[in-house]
């Protein structure tokens, strides 16, 4: 059963702690929106580097809007990025909700162990990782599929998403557990029935983190991935250059583009990243 939050209003504040809470936001809100204004208004100049920074455009130009749609086909890699990122955000989520909540609520040897090696996965680099998993995509043939970036973001990112999921199973109280199996549950019906409508707000948070992730990778795209037609929508932002010239309004409108539908997503999620980040169920 949750309990309802007392949550302090910003009027109860003292005068300091809330002037500073202030300025603390107002910059935070700078950071986040100085760089996209930046993007928006260098991707409607015809030449950016001519007229740098916020200096207003002296015409509106879409050319490179029109070109990311119409010559560059960006809906096609669009299609690409939902596909690999909607799949293996579906297989690791699962994965890694089941495997978190055994670990939560289950005694075994080397649990710890389990947790340690899964937390230290975040500390090594994906060129660490080059060699074994392009010697592994190779054996497995599946070199230029997507299938192998499927396999390759269904093991990534699998730290965070498993920090995240775990605290939330912790935070939820064992009594309703409890009363699932005094009611003939097993683990598996009680996670599908008691537990997963419970720490959904927790899952989704970390379902949509692992899709960002997926959605704005490049390094594994562009190594296992060499059709054009296979290829993400990170991929798209390497055809803006060559080694004599650089497309900079192109490569600006095409980034704008890339980086709305994240957006998008945060928009429409956001409450569970709130109702996740704030605890969730609350023992009692």
């Amino acid at each position: 059963m949750k309990k309802k939050r007392h949550i302090k209003s910003a009027k109860s504040m003292p005068a300091g702690t809330r002037i500073f809470t202030y300025i603390c936001l107002f910059w935070a809100l700078i950071v986040a929106l100085v760089p996209l204004i930046w993007l928006i208004l260098s991707s409607l100049k015809e030449d950016p580097l001519a007229r740098p920074g916020f200096q207003l455009p002296e015409s509106i130009y879409l050319n490179g809007y029109i070109s990311t749609f119409r010559d560059l086909h960006v809906l096609r890699y669009f299609g690409n990025s939902m596909f690999v990122a909607g799949v293996s955000v579906i297989i690791s989520v699962v994965m890694i909700s089941m495997s978190a909540y055994v670990v939560a609520r289950l005694e075994f040897k080397g649990k710890t162990l389990v947790s340690i090696l899964l937390y230290s996965t975040m500390f090594i680099p994906a060129t660490a990782l080059t060699y074994p998993v392009y010697n592994l995509i190779n054996n497995l043939n599946l070199y230029d599929t997507r299938g192998a970036l499927i396999l390759i973001y269904s093991c990534s990112g699998i730290a965070i998403s498993f920090f995240v999921i775990k605290n939330y199973y912790d935070n939820i109280p064992r009594d309703l557990e409890e009363a699932a199996r005094i009611d003939g549950c097993g683990y598996v019906r009680t996670w599908v029935k008691v537990i997963f409508p419970i720490a959904r707000p927790g899952i989704m948070t970390a379902a949509v983190l692992a899709f960002l992730n997926n959605w704005n990778e490049y390094y594994w795209a562009s190594l296992v991935l060499i059709t054009r037609e296979k290829l993400t929508v990170p991929s798209l932002l390497s055809t803006f250059t060559t080694a004599f010239n650089t497309n900079y309004n192109g490569l600006f409108s095409a980034m704008v583009v890339i980086i709305l539908p994240p957006i998008l997503l945060y928009c429409i999620f956001s409450k569970f990243f709130i109702e996740a980040l704030s605890g969730g169920a609350v023992k009692g």
